[in-house]
């Protein structure tokens, strides 16, 4: 297996994104007080920190794939799967962020 060092920095760069990130959005106060509100602020962070870290997972992904041209398509077409990580990650930040603001805080 061969990681390659521009890839592995962008994934490191994710990493830290998704702490810090996770640093930030565990300590912001939430107005609600509703287990509904809580229930949904947990769900943008955890779409929020996860896009981060999946990101970086897919750097990773790319680093630990040694071939070149066509061969780098043929071996990363069996991660296609990760797209939907990705998407799923991405698509429940924005719905959890748009109950959030669609909500009262009373």
């Amino acid at each position: 297996m061969i990681l390659r060092g521009f890839e592995l920095l962008i994934a490191a760069a994710f990493l830290y994104g998704g702490a810090r990130s996770f640093r930030k959005w565990s300590r912001a106060p939430l107005e609600g007080t509703s287990a509904a509100d809580h229930a949904w602020f947990a769900l943008f962070v955890v779409g929020r920190v996860g896009l981060w870290l999946a990101f970086a997972g897919l750097f990773l992904i790319y680093a630990s794939i040694g071939a070149t041209g066509r061969p780098f398509v043929d071996e990363a077409r069996r991660f296609n799967w990760y797209l939907v990580v990705l998407v799923g990650l991405a698509a429940l930040q924005v719905v959890s962020g748009f109950v959030l603001g669609r909500r009262s805080p009373d």
